[in-house]
């Protein structure tokens, strides 16, 4: 809405103030200062001349003038196909049991995938006296404390259906009518 004014008022009589502006008189620059230097320079053919012509004893001075520079050698690395050994991530296969389509295969020691993480809380949760925190950490390769933190502070949904006698409960209300 805002924008809406102002826009009214930019737009207010513009053709009239551009033609005023472009109507006035330019002013006039202030006049340049003659510099000695370029009009000696640009009327005396001396001048270029003793520019350009070369002087043998300056020459001779830059003749004996020599720079040598010198690259520390450089070793030349003929490896070939050699590659320097890398950490190689120790990887373990994933426990999914009917879900295995789902997910990734293989999951590097440490670390647990999406459909794992919420099958091994699925399990602590419905039996928590077999599932323990031990035995979820060795199962999957994991730092107990890790799994401590995991099963205290992630939790999977359960879903809870309402008796039917609420609902009957609810309908058999009869609603007040407006007189």
């Amino acid at each position: 809405m805002g924008g809406r004014v102002t826009r009214v008022f930019r737009n207010f009589n513009v053709e009239n103030r551009a033609r005023r502006e472009i109507s006035k008189e330019k002013p006039t620059p202030a006049p340049r200062h003659p510099t000695a230097r370029l009009d000696a320079t640009a009327g005396s053919p001396d001048i270029k001349e003793e520019v350009l012509r070369k002087d043998d004893r300056f020459l001779t001075l830059l003749k004996d003038v020599y720079v040598e520079s010198r690259d520390p050698p450089v070793p030349v690395k003929d490896g070939g196909g050699e590659r320097l050994p890398c950490k190689q991530q120790e990887k373990r296969l994933t426990k999914l049991g009917h879900l295995e389509g789902l997910d990734i295969k293989k999951v590097p020691k440490g670390k647990i995938s999406i459909v794992e993480a919420l099958t091994l809380l699925n399990n602590h949760k419905l039996q928590p006296q077999i599932w323990t925190a031990e035995k979820i950490a060795a199962e999957y390769s994991l730092e107990l404390k890790e799994v401590n933190s995991l099963l205290e502070f992630f939790i999977p949904f359960s879903v809870q259906e309402f008796p039917k006698e609420t609902k009957k409960a609810i309908k058999s209300q009869k609603p007040k009518q407006l007189t």
